[in-house]
């Protein structure tokens, strides 16, 4: 039962936070957080096919593969807040990856998910992990700046603060 309030803490608790965040920002870092969750489901789907890790207790019966309540629910929030104060800098992104890389591999997961029977590693050190996410979080932050390119802010300060998408500008001869 403690694993099931862990695993349903872990999926709803972290989204609660957002109602502290800014509706455009939320806006502005949700498709790099898709991406970073669709990277994950992949790695996880990898990770399924050669035995790296193996969930033990899930909160859904498919979630032996891709654990939702940590990719679908504390990973993909933890990307929108750091994205949140980080992008400006990249290499305080990259130090605020690598310190939560190796909290999340050597001690979160290894000390509550492992010891609670909930997760366990199979073919894979918690090392390999953190290297991998490191390398993840540099594909992540180039996905981030290739996206930004689409999206504009319109003016000055004073301007609307919403979210614009730029759309190509298509030129029709008239008939």
């Amino acid at each position: 039962m403690l694993n099931k309030i862990i695993l349903w803490s872990s999926f709803l608790g972290p989204w609660l936070t957002l109602f502290f965040m800014k509706k455009d920002a939320i806006k502005r870092y949700m498709p790099v957080t898709v991406f970073t969750a669709l990277m994950a489901t992949i790695t996880s789907e990898i990770a399924y096919t050669y035995s790296w890790w193996k969930h033990t207790d899930v909160i859904v019966p498919w979630g032996h593969i891709t654990n939702p309540s940590f990719i679908y629910g504390l990973f993909s929030v933890l990307t929108i807040w750091i994205f949140y104060f980080t992008y400006r800098s990249f290499w305080l992104y990259l130090t605020v990856n690598i310190v939560f890389n190796a909290f999340q591999w050597f001690f979160l997961i290894r000390w509550t998910f492992v010891a609670l029977g909930i997760f366990e590693y199979v073919n894979i050190t918690p090392f390999q992990v953190f290297v991998m996410g490191i390398f993840q979080a540099l594909l992540i932050y180039g996905y981030h700046k290739w996206q930004e390119g689409i999206f504009r802010r319109e003016g000055a300060p004073d301007s609307d603060g919403e979210l614009h998408i730029k759309l190509p500008e298509w030129k029709s001869k008239a008939k």
